[in-house]
């Protein structure tokens, strides 16, 4: 028996194969284009999320047949938010637009005006990235393609109608949208009706680990696959990696650094903070909540860096501990905005405190601290929301680096774990929720921690200077966020 998890990110398909105890045996990965047509603009093509799914699956097909034709479950997890509009005859209507796109920010506004207490509804508050938003601004802008609009998709759950011909979402991705009834787990009509949209242009919600469909006979077909394959409901992104790192009980946490910036903390209880921007979602099991503090810049920041010096990201993680000395400027890392703590489309990145004596090691220090300061901003965000963390795992492309995971934790005020597959935890964590679904196994024997590999632990020492530094960052922001909106 196996398990197939599916994770659509933002620049690639990630897929994983796993035997009936959650061991990969075989991955493989398949790239994806961000087209940025106009200013805040992101956007991507729904049948290139599909063709690149294919071209993974087949990857791992082909790298381990035998286990690949004993599959008995699938689970996807997705880049959260995305609009993706299906017409009456399931044709795609324009580019799904994604989580990092901020053109819909006076909508916003408009919409906490046609609902005053959906703050209290969603947990959460109005911001351009999420879904409801999105489909306001196509009222507006587009309002042929809005009128055609018969469902409304997140990323994974056109990947989920592609494998199974069926409309579903789980908890935990539809709490990202505005229009979920987040304490209550079900959709609210009052945010649906706000933006001109109904339980019919929805998909049907289940929890993550039940079950949402049959893989299609075609497909088994093709595959070569003798059993019945069902597909979970799966989960968010930073939910499924949750899941493939073991971040499931009250307490648990992970930090991530991929393209965006994610503090993650599991809680017993929905706990919103929407006043200062902290997520607060359903995760991907039964009757369980998360919350969130999230950054929109985190390594891609260091990637444009590279691109700007024309040096490799490597390069910039090796030179960057020489530029702790010397005074090294402050770093902004608001490129495509802010969300928390200051759900700020507006903002921008800075460098402050710019010399003719700064080199390159200066700005990849300063990169990488004004990083792992946005994410202390976070973490603020989470304790003022009733959140206190003892440790956290540590996952994302930042990871790799022991420099910036112990300039992370000193930020932050606790140590920081890096395990074993990380970098396949979102994956890993569909896969997982596959298996739960269709095997029903005790969860507390499948979603266990995978071996940590190396703890970064705060530097005592570092820790006045930075300290010092993080107040004079927080006061940058404040003294010219005016500028940002002019």
């Amino acid at each position: 028996m196996s398990f197939l998890g599916i994770d659509l990110g933002t620049s690639e398909v990630k897929v994983v194969l796993t035997d009936d105890e959650s061991n990969v045996v075989a991955t493989a990965g398949a790239r994806l284009r961000v087209d940025n047509p106009h200013p805040h603009w992101s956007e991507q093509s729904p049948q290139a999320w599909w063709n690149a799914t294919i071209d993974a699956i087949g990857s791992v097909r082909a790298e381990n047949a035998a286990m690949f034709a004993a599959l008995r479950g699938i689970g996807l997890s997705g880049q959260m938010h995305g609009a993706t509009l299906l017409d009456r005859s399931g044709n795609v209507l324009r580019p799904a637009i994604l989580w990092n796109d901020t053109r819909a920010y006076a909508e916003c506004v408009e919409l906490e005006v046609l609902v005053p207490d959906s703050r209290a509804i969603t947990g959460n508050l109005a911001m351009p990235g999420f879904t409801a938003p999105k489909l306001l601004w196509l009222s507006k802008y587009e309002p042929a393609v809005y009128r055609a609009v018969q469902k409304v998709l997140l990323p994974k759950d056109y990947i989920a109608w592609k494998l199974t011909g069926e409309f579903v979402s789980d908890m935990s991705d539809a709490s990202g949208t505005l229009w979920l009834d987040v304490a209550r787990r079900d959709w609210s009509d009052r945010m649906l009706a706000a933006t001109g949209l109904s339980r019919d242009n929805m998909p049907r919600l289940v929890e993550g680990s039940e079950i949402a469909g049959q893989l299609r006979n075609e497909l088994k077909q093709e595959w070569g696959l003798p059993n019945s394959v069902m597909v979970c409901g799966g989960a968010g992104d930073n939910a499924a990696s949750a899941v493939g790192i073991g971040v499931v009980k009250p307490g648990d946490a992970f930090l991530s650094l991929g393209t965006s910036g994610v503090l993650f903390a599991s809680t017993a209880q929905y706990a919103p903070n929407p006043s200062e921007a902290v997520h607060a979602f359903c995760h991907c099991l039964p009757d369980q909540w998360h919350q969130m503090s999230v950054i929109l810049s985190a390594a891609v920041s260091l990637e444009w860096l590279s691109s700007l010096l024309k040096t490799d990201v490597p390069e910039l993680v090796r030179i960057a501990p020489e530029g702790k000395g010397g005074n090294p400027p402050l770093f902004l890392p608001y490129m495509n905005g802010e969300r928390t703590p200051h759900n700020d489309a507006s903002a921008k990145g800075v460098f402050f405190g710019m010399t003719a004596a700064h080199r390159a090691e200066h700005l990849a220090y300063s990169v990488m601290e004004g990083v792992a300061f946005a994410m202390a901003d976070g973490y603020a965000a989470l304790q003022n929301a009733g959140t206190e963390l003892l440790s956290a795992s540590f996952v994302g492309g930042g990871s790799r680096s022991p420099f910036w995971g112990k300039l992370c934790a000193t930020a932050l005020g606790f140590p920081l774990n890096r395990h074993e597959r990380s970098e396949v935890g979102g994956a890993l964590g569909a896969a997982r929720l596959a298996r739960l679904a269709s095997t029903r196994d005790d969860s507390k024997d499948v979603l266990v921690a995978p071996p940590v590999i190396q703890v970064y632990e705060p530097n005592a020492q570092d820790h006045g200077a930075l300290s010092g530094r993080l107040q004079r960052y927080r006061r940058l922001y404040r003294a010219v966020k005016d500028e940002f909106a002019a």
